[in-house]
């Protein structure tokens, strides 16, 4: 579902923000990727959703690249920043349409903005404007909207902040969803604990490489993820 080969990021001309990274997230999978503040990571993400140019390599989503079709490949993906930055001038309900609208999503909508609203406890709020909203009440309305047109990937930067533990529970939960429904999902988190508990795979980057990636069984063995993260930062 994604393929990331050989990407390369460069900012002012010397400092490589990313080197030569690859890795790939199979459809069904959950793919943790992890580092610390600075390694690579939000660069990763932003260039994977089309947000960001690079220098070298390429980014294949669902077999199309992200730099020839970019259109196609947003049109198969959703993105969750970690910071919610959205139309305050709107309403909840009119941002959810506008986002519905830019993917062709029809009357099949409503229903999942019902849905979901629910779900995420946001319905009494719709009609209010974004600009009253609490900064977990714009992360829950962001997460309605990248899943209002059903996509196959699902890209996120550090999900979990600023939501309570029942919508963080509900978020999981509705990741397992579409990984078993043949998708895939790709985060960002600090959380080494979400990470373990939920991811299939993860990916460790540091200074822009990737220096460890597997089985999230596999690779943490008998310890912690938390403990090999930290024994990796220090080496």
């Amino acid at each position: 579902m994604l393929e990331i080969k050989n990407l390369t990021k460069i900012y002012g001309g010397t400092f490589k923000a990313v080197d030569g990274l690859n890795l790939t997230v199979n459809g069904g999978e959950i793919y943790g990727f992890i580092g610390h503040n600075g390694a690579g990571k939000s660069t990763t993400i932003k260039a994977v959703v089309g947000a960001l140019g690079f220098e070298d390599g390429d980014i294949i989503i669902d077999g199309k690249s992200i730099k020839d079709d970019p259109i196609a490949c947003k049109k198969v993906m959703a993105y969750i920043p970690d910071n919610p930055d959205i139309y305050e001038h709107l309403t909840g309900i009119q941002y959810l349409n506008f986002i519905a609208d830019i993917y062709s999503v029809g009357k099949e909508r409503n229903e999942r903005i019902k849905k979901y609203a629910a779900i995420f406890e946001l319905e009494q709020a719709l009609g209010d404007l974004i600009s009253s909203y609490s900064h977990g009440m714009r992360q829950k309305l962001v997460i309605i909207s990248a899943l209002i047109h059903t996509p196959k990937l699902l890209i996120m930067d550090e999900p979990f902040v600023g939501l309570d533990p029942i919508a963080s529970h509900e978020l999981k939960t509705i990741m397992r969803e579409i990984c078993d429904l043949g998708g895939a999902i790709f985060f960002s988190t600090h959380v080494l604990e979400v990470a373990e508990k939920l991811c299939d795979r993860v990916g460790i980057i540091k200074n822009g490489k990737l220096v460890k990636e597997g089985d999230t069984k596999e690779i943490v063995g008998d310890a912690s993820l938390e403990s090999l993260f930290l024994e990796i930062a220090n080496e």
